[in-house]
């Protein structure tokens, strides 16, 4: 089986869901037959996720033509310091880019606030923080990043979705600091089940991508345990994070249901009872 060859369609859902994360932009195949072959296995609602200035332009205007789909828009955590600090030596893995300074993140940013305004973008993010990829000199152009998206998704009264990446404790801190939006959404959730319990008491959503099928993700797995069904989300994060068995294959919306089946039977639920639990969460979370 080719590494490349995209997975088979699963059996449809019998109740319809969301995919609460997903970059069309980066699927290979085009925004209509990435819907069509979602909506064959009743995932009927996606969230596009912009991950920089052209990247959320395009989520909004996509959201803007199709029905089916709502757009978030952020600079990527990964971004910030690179709009600020350039990427010379091309540790972000996107290209060359000369450093432009606060003064052009200010000016990304009020980009951003622009796109926030308008009535079909339901999000705020991906924003946040990775310690994975950037070094410690990137961190405090993402924090400035992450507390001017925070107040960017409280005053247009948007959800904030999270990227977290071996940042949990600093996340947390700047939530609880800047205060969070009414609606916080940790997006591709990689806490821990005390992490959850945490976010569950401050009434954050969870969203599970496909890594919650990996062997080794028994902490996810635990995390998804102990996480009130009422606050739980799931998302593809596609192309990335495939499920098992189809690992390292190009993922897609179609195949949230094989993600939400493994997670029905962590929650030891039914399938149609998480599904209808998690079309609702979603449609709270970004209040559609």
């Amino acid at each position: 089986m080719s590494r490349t060859e995209a997975p088979p369609l699963p059996e449809p859902l019998r109740v319809p869901v969301a995919d609460s994360h997903t970059h069309l932009d980066m699927q290979d195949a085009t925004v209509e037959e990435g819907l069509a072959r979602a909506a064959a296995v009743n995932v009927t609602t996606v969230i596009q996720v912009g991950c920089d200035v052209a990247g959320s332009r395009w989520a909004a205007e996509t959201a803007a033509a199709h029905a089916s789909v709502h757009a978030a828009v952020a600079l990527h955590p990964n971004e910030a310091p690179r709009i600020v600090h350039g990427d010379p030596d091309g540790w972000s893995r996107q290209g060359a880019r000369e450093a432009g300074g606060t003064a052009a993140l200010h000016e990304a940013l009020a980009e951003i606030d622009a796109l926030a305004a308008l009535d079909h973008v339901r999000g705020v993010g991906e924003t946040g923080l990775d310690c994975f990829r950037t070094g410690p000199e990137g961190m405090a152009a993402q924090e400035e990043s992450f507390r001017a998206h925070i107040e960017i998704a409280k005053r247009h009264d948007k959800a904030l979705v999270i990227h977290d990446r071996e940042a949990h404790a600093d996340v947390l801190r700047v939530l609880a600091d800047a205060g969070a939006p009414e609606r916080t959404v940790f997006h591709c959730y990689s806490g821990d089940a005390d992490m959850a319990r945490i976010c569950a008491d401050a009434g954050y959503f969870m969203s599970f991508a496909g890594n919650v099928t990996f062997k080794n993700a028994q902490p996810l797995r635990d995390a998804l345990a102990v996480a009130p069904t009422e606050l739980v989300l799931v998302e593809t994060d596609a192309p990335f994070l495939t499920p098992a068995p189809y690992r390292g294959r190009p993922n897609a919306p179609y195949l949230v249901p094989v993600t939400l089946r493994a997670m029905a039977e962590v929650k030891g639920l039914d399938e149609d009872t998480l599904a209808a639990a998690i079309a609702d969460n979603t449609a709270r979370a970004f209040d559609y």
